[in-house]
């Protein structure tokens, strides 16, 4: 008899050997037409299989449907295969290479004589619904790795006979067949390809193949695929609204930054954009002298051996941007963390000195690869608001927790209210012992319940020197962006051999507590644009009112509103061009300012302003004073 336990622990007994599909139907109709696959086991060992997977022995089982992210993903590694069964159809000639799923869908790359054209795209989509309304079985078998070789030559897909040729030769592949097509995968796949209905695709874009550029240049198709007509929608109308809010287009617009060739990933920022650039800065710059934090400022260039020493040029070394002389090598600083320990092995230091906490807006490069730069969101040079807080093992559980604390609060202060919060742990590829890291993870997960947040476990998404927070926002429209990080290390002062002296009067290591709040301001920056869609409160709006005449004869009264409010500390744009008010009522409202105010005879008359705010709200005519408190609480309150 075979057991199978199902996740309510409920069992079912079976004869003999059964697959998932048998086990769905006897537990209900409904449930059999539903299945997508499988999910075998529990925990971290379990994993995800056909529906017409057998099941051997006793084994804990859960049906894996739409609902599930399981299956999800099954639906949209299925699609994929749909796109290339379509692609083949249409298109013989092309090889098929791989097509893997990623966030929010998937991709398939093609090798074919001539680039794919938006009405390619448009004939394949259709394609793919016509050959989906079939509700072909898709059905797996194996082979041996070298058969399959000879097997995929055979078919002229030379790109996917190389790929198998690369597993070792004693092991086994699988295949899957839908209809006329036949690719090489690892599964699972849906149980037939009527049940992927809901699907587009999205773009063309050139990658190499295998990702070396002195390979072929191969053509990636994107499309993504979701369980429901409806959620297919809400992703379409997301992108659209993104497409509105793309930061590259509204730094355009707004006069706010540009990216050049001549600095590939490095930021240029106009007059406007350092505005926001420095409200920023200025903003966390007043949250260090507020929680305890000593401001510093380290070189941008580091000799070869601190960095061998830190292991980062072990384990970091293909990002760092290099240079030499006199014979000596040196690495611009991909982060701040060894320029800090430097500052803090200055002088003698006390238990009575710690926690010792330094910030620093640390200017920071990276060779990132030109395909992955991003506007300002991924770029080569940026500035951290990067903070290091030097303590004892005793310190660390307090540190984490207010240091939670005090980045919600920052995050509600910029307009971020949804935190997502997940703890990073040990990669395969790191420095200290597992007792080292069993203590930091655990520190770490205690904080954020001290904290009453609920949490994630990311496996093996820690740095190589130790475990992280991450802590990842949530924006208008719901895309995701991971900014803050809380990261405990016990190796980095270790391997630079901080010391401060005890209680005891004895030498001990310091624990090392690396933290950001906005990450990059760059990228935070990038963030802050697409959240308010360039709408960005007066607080932070680089021009925060404009002053516009109706005619000459109030310009005089329009000059000394401006006056007023430039002295009052506000950023003000004074507007006396002899244009139509409309017009430069327009002009002004494009450029998404908080406030307009306009002057004409009445209201220079009385010394008051008329005043628009935002969206073409016409907020009536009001006393000039009445208008500066007004502001005044907008700022303060940084609504």
């Amino acid at each position: 008899m075979i057991q199978i336990t199902l996740p309510d622990g409920s069992q079912r007994e079976f004869p003999g050997p059964v697959t998932v599909a048998e086990v769905a139907a006897s537990i209900g109709t409904g449930l059999a037409k539903a299945a997508l696959a499988g999910k075998i086991g529990q925990g971290e060992a379990a994993r995800v299989v056909d529906t017409s997977y057998l099941i051997a022995q006793d084994s804990s089982l859960a049906i894996v449907t739409a609902k599930d992210a399981d299956g999800l993903e099954v639906i949209r590694h299925s699609t994929a295969h749909l796109l290339a069964y379509a692609v083949k159809e249409l298109f013989p000639d092309a090889q098929v290479t791989i097509g893997p799923v990623i966030e929010n869908g998937f991709y398939y790359d093609f090798s074919y004589k001539r680039p794919f054209t938006p009405e390619d795209l448009v004939a394949i989509e259709k394609r793919m619904a016509e050959l989906a309304s079939k509700d072909e079985p898709v059905v797996r078998r194996v082979l041996p790795r070298d058969e399959a070789v000879a097997y995929f030559m055979g078919l002229g897909e030379h790109y996917k006979a190389e790929i198998i040729a690369g597993i070792p030769s004693n092991e086994d592949v699988s295949l899957y067949r839908e209809g006329g097509f036949e690719d090489l995968c690892r599964g699972p796949h849906v149980p037939s390809t009527g049940r992927l209905k809901h699907f587009k695709l999205m773009k063309v874009a050139g990658a190499y193949w295998r990702g070396d550029h002195r390979n072929e240049m191969l053509q990636r198709i994107y499309g993504t695929a979701w369980a429901s007509k409806d959620e297919l929608q809400q992703y379409l109308t997301m992108l659209e609204e993104a497409e509105k809010r793309d930061h590259r287009r509204l730094g355009r617009e707004l006069d706010l930054f540009h990216i050049d060739d001549h600095a590939p990933g490095v930021v240029f920022w106009h007059p406007k954009g350092w505005t926001v650039w420095q409200g920023v800065e200025q903003y966390m710059r007043q949250v260090y002298r507020d929680n305890g934090y000593q401001e510093v400022k380290g070189p941008q260039l580091l000799d070869k051996s601190l960095w061998e020493k830190t292991g980062h040029w072990d384990k970091y070394r293909e990002n760092m941007f290099t240079t030499e002389s006199e014979k000596r090598d040196y690495a611009l600083k991909p982060m701040n963390c060894p320029g800090h320990i430097l500052i803090f092995k200055q002088g003698i230091k006390s238990y009575r000195d710690l926690p010792l906490r330094y910030g620093e807006f640390g200017q920071c490069h990276r060779n990132e690869p030109t395909g992955g730069l991003h506007g300002i969101m991924r770029v080569r040079g940026f500035t951290q608001d990067d903070g290091h807080i030097f303590c004892t093992e005793d310190h660390v559980l307090a540190e984490c927790t207010a240091y939670t604390a005090l980045l919600q609060k920052v995050y509600q202060d910029f307009g971020f209210s949804s935190i997502i919060y997940k703890v990073a742990t040990r990669p395969e590829q790191r420095i200290g012992s597992d007792e080292s890291w069993d203590k930091a993870e655990q520190a770490l997960m205690e904080s954020l319940r001290a904290s009453g947040c609920d949490f994630e476990i990311a496996p093996g998404d820690g740095a190589f020197y130790g475990p992280k927070i991450e802590y990842t926002l949530k924006d208008a429209i719901g895309r995701q962006w991971q900014c803050g990080t809380m990261q405990v290390d016990f190796s980095m002062p270790e391997r630079l051999d901080a010391e401060y002296v005890g209680e005891d009067g004895a030498r001990h290591r310091p624990v090392m507590l690396h933290r950001a709040i906005v990450g990059s301001l760059e990228r935070f920056i990038g963030i802050l644009i697409e959240e308010h869609a360039g709408a960005l409160p007066a607080w932070l709006a680089p021009v925060q009112v404009a002053v516009l005449n109706i005619t000459d004869a109030q310009a005089e009264y329009a000059q000394s509103v401006a006056k007023t409010l430039l002295n009052q500390g506000f950023r003000v744009d004074l507007d006396l061009r002899n244009e139509k008010i409309t017009y430069k009522i327009r002009e002004h409202s494009l450029q998404k300012l908080p406030y307009i105010l306009v002057v004409g005879d009445k209201e220079k008359e009385a010394g008051a302003v008329a005043v628009r705010a935002r969206g073409n709200k016409d907020l009536g005519v009001v006393s000039l004073d009445a208008f500066v408190e007004r502001i005044a609480g907008d700022v303060a309150s940084k609504a």
